[in-house]
């Protein structure tokens, strides 16, 4: 399930937190937790172990963002990723045009940040 502003409170991402031990992100113990902190004020560490893959693939030698180490792996996009530019750019389409197809687009970015996750986990053994 993905949320999205205004939608996205921190009763509703709260509400729909799934039974698990443990969250897999990428940078996300120095990024995406404290984001969601901030602006949600849901602490996701109170309610998941956190796994940071990008530690796990520093200790193997690969280094960079997530992208970078997907083409090392051979992991692949079915759309190429975006730049930084384009993110804040289809966000702010969306946030103040709502424009439908900047949206599915984020959507579409997120959804493959988070599958390749899992992948990336398969790929360190962890």
């Amino acid at each position: 399930m993905q949320h999205v502003w205004p939608e996205l409170t921190g009763d509703t991402l709260a509400a729909s937190l799934p039974e698990a031990r443990r969250i897999y992100t990428y940078n996300g113990n120095c990024f995406d937790l404290k984001v969601v902190r901030q602006h949600l004020g849901v602490d996701l560490l109170d309610h998941y172990k956190s796994r940071d893959l990008m530690y796990d693939c520093r200790q193997r030698g690969l280094t960079g963002g997530l992208k970078a180490v997907e083409r090392l792996l051979g992991i692949e996009r079915s759309q190429p990723p975006l730049s930084n530019a384009e993110i804040q750019q289809c966000w702010t389409r969306w946030k103040h045009r709502q424009d439908e197809g900047s949206l599915r687009r984020l959507l579409k970015y997120n959804e493959e940040d988070v599958m390749n996750l899992v992948l990336l986990r398969e790929r360190l053994g962890v």
